[in-house]
């Protein structure tokens, strides 16, 4: 009910034209009433950095012309994805390693970047199933990156006995997803 008032209201022009040209063909006329309008504004030096500053960013060619869907839509094909998935497993499991030392802060690190390029090879590999296949392979998918992020908390708190029951865990997961595809 607020925004009726709004919504009733007619749209008003930026530059308002004259209704009471004599002669619509005569541009003299015309253009002497534009420009007596254009004078009648008075911008700021903030609208005119403003208004530069918009004209700039929505005229540069480096603009997004949609959204980027590059996470949910790899750059990567099937065949990539399943050369390198093994390698990636084999790069979140020697998180064990860090973990055992308690370096957490390279753990972490490690953690991150290898469940990264897991992730998104395990993704691709789903996508190419066939669509009866996907729903129980998007819940262990689901399953083991939510045991990947509790590791991650676990390892931020230096909780040692979260941190080895998520990577236990996560070693189940990651088997169960591995046998899947």
């Amino acid at each position: 009910m607020a925004l009726l008032p709004l919504v009733q209201k007619p749209i008003q022009p930026l530059i308002p034209f004259p209704s009471s040209i004599s002669n619509p063909f005569n541009l003299n006329q015309s253009k002497n009433r534009i420009q007596m309008c254009l004078h009648s504004y008075h911008f700021t030096r903030r609208t005119s950095l403003n208004l530069g500053a918009t004209s700039f960013i929505l005229l540069s060619e480096k603009t997004a012309n949609a959204f980027d869907f590059r996470i949910t839509v790899p750059d990567q094909t099937l065949e990539e994805a399943e050369d390198g998935i093994q390698s990636h497993a084999k790069s979140l499991l020697q998180v064990k390693e860090l973990l055992e030392a308690e370096t957490w802060k390279e753990a972490q690190k490690a953690l991150r970047k290898s469940s990264a390029l897991l992730k998104q090879d395990i993704y691709t590999i789903i996508q190419a199933n066939p669509g009866k296949q996907r729903p129980e392979l998007r819940k262990l998918y689901s399953i083991l990156f939510n045991t990947v992020s509790r590791l991650d908390f676990a390892a931020r708190d230096k909780d040692v006995p979260r941190v080895w029951e998520y990577y236990d865990n996560m070693v189940l997961a990651l088997n169960n997803i591995l046998s899947k595809l």
